[in-house]
């Protein structure tokens, strides 16, 4: 179990691996954007994650200034490096289609759009398979990702390209087990809040 409601036991801060300094209370879990991402004290190689999220009722914005925030399946570094799988409210709520919801950003198109409107909770159902790298760090197998998004496929073993980058072309860097990362978006809208996040660990 990762959150259970109760604390940020398993976590810290991504930048200086400090406790984790969002907020908990009502058993949930709310971005604190001033404290930046957070990650989770384990490591993670192959593995299944379930995790339930929640757009405020009351956001404004739009497009990727619209409850945005990111579940980093693999966090390889500060900042958002790794590889992320895109959390945003979609309801009504155009952006770029490798952005909304559901992707894995900018890569990977969501094969639908299930998501529900703010202020309901939503949940993700992962697995992944993380990339294995040569003893010289060249890329051995890719990762891959399948996707439920409130109970509906949509991405479905997708093969990556390497790490999920704003701009540019995606790379790999070689890396052997990672920690899960939750993101603190810039943008002005409302935090967004997280519960029920657990993992399971596969061969």
């Amino acid at each position: 179990m990762l959150f259970d409601g109760k604390n940020e036991d398993e976590w810290v801060s991504n930048s200086d691996k400090t406790p984790a300094k969002w907020v908990v209370a009502d058993g949930v879990l709310t971005v604190s954007k001033t404290s930046g991402n957070i990650e989770t004290k384990r490591k993670f190689k192959n593995y299944q994650l379930h995790i339930e999220w929640k757009v405020p009722e009351n956001i404004t914005g739009s497009g990727q200034a619209r409850g945005n925030s990111g579940v980093f399946l693999a966090s390889t570094g500060p900042g958002d490096d790794g590889y992320e799988l895109q959390v945003l409210d979609s309801w009504q709520n155009k952006t770029y289609v490798n952005g909304m919801a559901g992707s894995l950003y900018k890569q990977a198109i969501p094969l639908a759009n299930p998501g529900r409107k703010p202020g309901e909770w939503q949940s993700y159902d992962v697995v992944w398979t993380a990339p294995t790298f040569t003893e010289d760090g060249s890329l051995k197998t890719p990762a891959y990702a399948t996707v439920f998004f409130n109970g509906v496929l949509v991405e479905n073993h997708f093969q990556l390209t390497g790490q999920t980058l704003y701009i540019g072309k995606p790379f790999y860097k070689q890396y052997d087990a990672a920690p899960i990362k939750l993101q603190a978006h810039g943008d002005k809208s409302e935090p967004l809040s997280f519960r029920n996040i657990w993992v399971r660990e596969l061969n």
